[in-house]
């Protein structure tokens, strides 16, 4: 009795495992789940910890023994989907940033997505202008202490908290003169919201970078935005899709396309090619189901999609939660009094130790101020920061700004010239390595600002340092539309002959399976007792009686000799 109860509770052990997830105030939900438990319970008991009810903006962000990132999938079991050992590790990140950050219904929701925007912000993604980057720390630094208090904050209190990678003295004084004069009285609050609707309105708000290639072999990242969709290229930013002008998202190994319907039936089909096949499976997934959520009315509207035209190949997927249109709709019907918000005090991230004590840079000098436009280069943030997509290697940035939403028309960049201020703001990541960059490949992503661009050459340096970026000025730029057209490169046209053989190789032995499935089913329909003119003349023909005498029956009592055989043997065991 005691073995068989000491028995039973090892393999209710081995049922269970342990799981961390990471929330976003770097904080660590651990918890006991069953093997087979699915995303959604896991998310609930997340949810119902922090004490969430608008949920459908977040999700968990798990990284599988290659280093590929994923979300995970609530309709289905956790185990399988690691792919590894437990204990599991994941992290709680905003999976579709709201659109409108002042129209979430509750506080501890924007609190939330505050966490994660003033990650973005901490990390590089986050991009601005100079002015508007010292207005955003301000509007943190207030969340965080509160009102200026001489007695508590002496001269250069600013600089004891890290808001960018790097920033520089002039930068940290200008934080302090905005909190000092311009922020007294404001609420942890008012100040977060006010930090969302800024930065809400930039460019970069809400991007999920994937680093990709263009058919040239050129380095591009790949976004999908609460807006659009957007593809940066160099020193540009080639095109901006609303969502409603994209029409299907398709993908086949490394090669991603995408359809889209612009102006005047003008027809767009975009190829580009990511690192794996497992990061164009990821980027294609996270593409379906941000359309479906910002586009669509109704989650009765959502299809099962198909990477592919033919039914017989390619991956199938469906989005399965809500679209933003009945998210906002249910938030509006919670009554509740506000959940009570354990604030976190604002402390350097664990997860970028590379830049954590970020050295600050001296003002420009007087003879260097110069337009400058800036580039973010290729990192993403680690698997314990990140909720978007695929690492790769460490970088820093040279000084950033980014235009607002409101210089932007129709998709099209206004050209025009900016001038950054005396200081340089750096962004700057600290990332996992990956094999998303091939042999040792830099892959920059040059952002195209009203109209200019801009270049920053790095050098690669080792783990846990970071890379110091050189802007070299540029003249006006103009608006680039690259097509697909573009010549390929020699090694484009080998990958493309032989998708092409593959394809014809899949479509042929496809073809002779179906013509057997008919053939097995003539037989069967010719050998019935089915009187139907038409079998009734195979039946007659010689060759029919040929094939029923001399193969079909001794087929068939061959098979019921071993079929008798087979049930004697089981009665008899």
């Amino acid at each position: 009795m005691l073995s068989r109860l000491m028995s039973s509770s090892i393999r209710s052990l081995d049922r269970e495992c342990n799981c961390t997830v990471r929330l976003l105030d770097d904080s660590e939900y651990t918890c006991t789940i069953q093997r087979d438990a699915k995303g959604q319970y896991l998310f609930d008991l997340i949810c119902h910890h922090l004490n969430l009810l608008e949920k459908d903006y977040f999700g968990i962000r798990y990284v599988d023994p290659d280093k590929q990132r994923h979300w995970l999938d609530f309709t289905k079991s956790i185990a399988k989907q690691m792919k590894s050992q437990p204990p599991f590790t994941m992290c709680l990140r905003v999976k579709f940033y709201p659109p409108d950050p002042a129209a979430l219904k509750e506080e501890i929701t924007r609190y939330l997505v505050f966490l994660q925007v003033k990650r973005d912000l901490y990390h590089g993604r986050l991009l601005c202008k100079t002015s508007d980057a010292a207005l955003l720390a301000a509007y943190i630094l207030q969340a965080e202490i509160g009102d200026y208090d001489p007695g508590k904050h002496p001269e250069g209190y600013s600089s004891k908290f890290q808001f960018f990678p790097k920033h520089s003295e002039r930068l940290e004084r200008r934080i302090a003169e905005i909190h000092k004069t311009e922020l007294i009285g404001q609420t942890p609050e008012t100040s977060e919201l006010n930090f969302l609707q800024k930065a809400q309105m930039l460019e970069t708000y809400g991007v999920d970078p994937h680093p990709c290639k263009d058919v040239s072999g050129n380095p591009a990242f790949l976004a999908f935005t609460p807006f659009g969709f957007t593809v940066l290229q160099g020193n540009r930013r080639i095109h901006f899709l609303k969502w409603e002008e994209v029409t299907k998202l398709k993908f086949e190994a490394k090669t991603f396309h995408i359809y889209a319907n612009q102006k005047e039936d003008k027809k767009i089909i975009l190829t580009y090619f990511a690192p794996t096949p497992e990061a164009c499976k990821h980027l294609w997934k996270c593409g379906v189901e941000n359309q479906a959520f910002y586009k669509l009315e109704k989650s009765s509207q959502v299809r099962t999609v198909s990477s592919s035209n033919l039914f017989f190949k390619g991956s199938r997927f469906r989005y399965s939660g809500k679209v933003a249109k009945e998210v906002m709709e249910q938030s509006a019907k919670i009554k509740r009094d506000p959940p009570e918000i354990h604030r976190a005090g604002m402390v350097p991230s664990r997860s970028c130790p590379s830049i954590t004590h970020g050295p600050r840079l001296t003002s420009v000098p007087r003879t260097r101020r110069r337009a400058v436009h800036i580039s973010i280069m290729e990192g993403l943030e680690s698997l314990r920061d990140s909720a978007h997509s695929t690492p790769v290697r460490s970088v820093s940035h040279g000084g950033s700004f980014m235009p607002s939403r409101g210089q932007m028309v129709d998709g099209s960049e206004v050209s025009t010239s900016a001038v950054i201020s005396d200081e340089a703001y750096s962004p700057s990541d600290s990332v996992l390595p990956t094999p998303v960059a091939e042999h040792g490949m830099e892959m920059p992503l040059a952002r195209h600002l009203n109209g200019s661009t801009c270049s920053i050459d790095e050098k690669e340096s080792e783990a846990g340092t970071s890379k110091e970026g050189q802007a070299a000025e540029f003249g006006p730029g103009r608006r680039a539309l690259h097509m697909v057209q573009s010549r390929p490169s020699p090694q484009g046209d080998v990958e493309e002959l032989n998708k092409f053989i593959l394809s014809v190789l899949r479509l042929f032995l496809v073809t002779i399976g179906l013509l057997f499935a008919l053939l097995l089913l003539l037989i069967m329909l010719t050998e019935s007792d089915l009187d139907i003119a038409f079998l009734r003349d195979i039946r007659k023909t010689p060759e029919f009686q040929q094939f029923h005498f001399e193969y079909f029956c001794p087929l068939r009592r061959w098979f019921a000799c071993k079929l008798r055989w087979i049930g004697g043997f089981l009665i008899s065991q």
